[in-house]
């Protein structure tokens, strides 16, 4: 039975006077080095990262700690909001919908196209075991574990993601996907 783990991991603590898309505060810094220090026995095969600073330097600080594990931006898993289209609007309670239609249109992702995609690309088993760590950002976090516990399709709203945190999602190559953890923060 071969198995995939997915580590995924909300990018440190950024510094607010940055910008929007600023590098990582001092805490942030020592965040990814301390979840790059716990890391360090797991036998990843890749870190993918989100292209915005935040991630790409927190994945700098963790790799550090990883030196044998390659390392690349990922648009499969850069900062997105699922966003239902006018079809799918129902399936959202209402009391969200004034506050999805004020997501940015940069981070849009309707119906959830390309989160599909990203889970559908990484949530799959091969011949052999297989661990990876994707860097990344809350909401993204959010619908791997809705799709994992095939949860209703907007209940990724309200699972928040420490800076740093550890979730890990699993597939078998014989039964469905298994939340191993969420949001651990015991290395922080």
């Amino acid at each position: 039975m071969a198995r995939t783990q997915l580590y995924l991991v909300r990018h440190s603590e950024q510094d607010p006077r940055n910008g929007p898309d600023g590098g990582l505060s001092q805490l942030g810094r020592g965040q990814a080095d301390r979840l790059g220090r716990r890391l360090r026995a797991v036998p990843f095969s890749a870190i993918h990262h989100s292209p915005l600073t935040r991630a790409a330097q927190t994945a700098a600080i963790i790799g550090g700690h990883l030196p044998q594990v390659p390392q690349h931006p990922c648009d499969r898993v850069a900062d997105r909001t699922p966003i239902p289209s006018a079809a799918q609007r129902a399936q959202y309670p209402g009391r969200w919908h004034a506050w999805l239609d004020g997501v940015p249109d940069d981070e849009r992702d309707e119906d959830a196209k390309a989160l599909q995609a990203a889970v559908a690309h990484f949530g799959v088993t091969g011949d052999s075991d297989r661990h990876e760590l994707l860097i990344t950002h809350n909401f993204v976090i959010g619908w791997f574990v809705r799709q994992t516990l095939d949860a209703p399709v907007w209940r990724w709203i309200g699972l928040n993601q420490a800076h740093c945190a550890i979730t890990i999602v699993q597939w078998d190559s014989d039964r469905p996907p298994t939340l191993i953890s969420f949001n651990d923060t015991g290395h922080l």
